[in-house]
C-alpha cells in the first residue's frame, strides 16, 4: 500500500548531462522495450508525461497495487490515453500486474492495449482514447467523493491538444461551479498535436489565464523537474475552494533527441530492430 509518507530514496537522485536522473532513464528504456516488442505506439506522447507519472505514483497518491479497488484509494485518469505505455511502465513498476505483461503490448496474449482499458487492466481507473471525456469522468469521481463523504482525490492527465475539444471546458466549468477543490488536472502542456505545433492547429494562449477565467486555481511548472513537480503536487488544493490545475511545461519525446519535437514519431509503426536500438542507445548514461 503506498501511503506516500517519505519521498523517493537518494539511489535515483544522480542527475546525468541530459537532466534525466536514472529512474527517468529507466521507464523510458522500459517503454522502448514495450515499442519494440509492439512494433507500434505512441512514444513521443509517453515520454512527456514520465517525471508527472512516477512523482504522482511515487510521492503523491494513495493507492494498494494488490488491491487495486481498494475504496480509500486516489483516482487516477490519464484522459490522452494514447500516452499508456508511461503509464504501464510505472503500474508494472509498482506490483500493478506482472511485468511479464510489458512484452505483451498490444498482442493478442496480454492485457495491454493501445489504449487504456478499464476491467482488464489493474489500476486503471477509465477507458480513455477519445479525448475530451477523462475531465468529466474525474468531475464525476469528485462529486461522488463529497457526496460520500470519502476522502480521496481525483487527478486527470490531460494533453494541450485535448484542451481544444468542447468538452473539457464544459467539465471545467461544472467543477468549479461545485468548487470541487478535490481534483486536480495535470496539462501535458508539450504545444504539439499529432500533425503540429498547438500554436497552428488552435492557439491555448493565454491558458494560464482561460483557466483562472473558468474559476481554477492555476500553478505552471517544469513538467520534467521531478523536485518542482513533487512540491507543486505535495501541497494540493492550490487555493481551498477551488479546483486545481498544473500546468506543465514539457517536452513532447523528451530524452531522445532525435524524437524530441519530432512529429513524425506521435505515432509509428514497423518499427525496425535498428530503430529500436537507437532509441536505447540515446538512454545510455553518460
Amino acid at each position: 500500500m503506498n501511503m506516500n509518507t517519505s519521498p523517493i530514496g537518494t539511489e535515483h537522485r544522480k542527475v546525468t548531462p541530459s537532466g534525466l536522473d536514472a529512474r527517468s532513464r529507466d521507464l523510458r528504456k522500459t517503454i522502448v522495450r514495450m515499442l519494440g516488442a509492439s512494433r507500434r505506439g505512441h512514444l513521443a506522447s509517453a515520454l512527456s508525461i514520465v517525471e508527472i507519472l512516477r512523482v504522482l505514483y511515487d510521492n503523491v497518491l494513495r493507492y494498494d497495487p494488490k488491491n487495486p479497488r481498494w475504496e480509500h484509494r486516489d483516482r487516477f485518469i490519464l484522459s490522452k490515453g494514447h500516452g499508456c505505455l508511461a503509464l504501464y511502465a510505472i503500474l508494472a513498476d509498482k506490483g500493478f500486474f506482472s511485468r511479464s505483461e510489458l512484452g505483451k503490448f498490444c498482442k493478442s496474449d496480454g492485457i495491454l492495449g493501445g489504449h487504456p482499458d478499464y476491467g482488464k487492466i489493474p489500476g486503471i481507473e477509465a477507458s480513455t482514447g477519445s479525448l475530451g471525456h477523462g475531465l468529466s469522468i474525474g468531475v464525476g469521481f469528485a462529486l461522488n467523493a463529497r457526496y460520500e463523504k470519502a476522502d480521496y482525490r481525483t487527478f486527470v492527465i490531460i494533453s494541450d491538444g485535448e484542451a481544444d475539444e468542447g468538452s473539457v471546458w464544459e467539465a471545467a466549468m461544472c467543477a468549479s461551479k461545485y468548487k470541487l477543490s478535490n481534483l486536480t488536472v495535470i496539462v501535458d502542456y508539450n504545444k504539439q498535436q499529432s500533425y503540429d505545433t498547438t500554436f497552428k492547429v488552435q492557439d491555448l494562449e493565454p491558458f494560464a489565464d482561460k483557466w483562472k477565467s473558468f474559476g481554477w486555481a492555476v500553478k505552471e511548472v517544469d513538467g520534467h523537474n521531478v523536485d518542482k513537480l513533487r512540491s507543486v503536487l505535495s501541497n494540493l488544493p492550490v487555493k481551498r475552494d477551488k479546483p486545481s490545475v498544473l500546468i506543465c511545461h514539457t517536452v513532447k519525446g523528451k530524452g531522445i533527441g532525435f524524437v524530441e519535437n519530432n512529429l513524425s514519431w506521435h505515432h509509428r509503426r514497423g518499427i525496425t530492430d535498428e530503430e529500436i536500438q537507437s532509441l536505447l542507445a540515446a538512454l545510455e548514461a553518460d
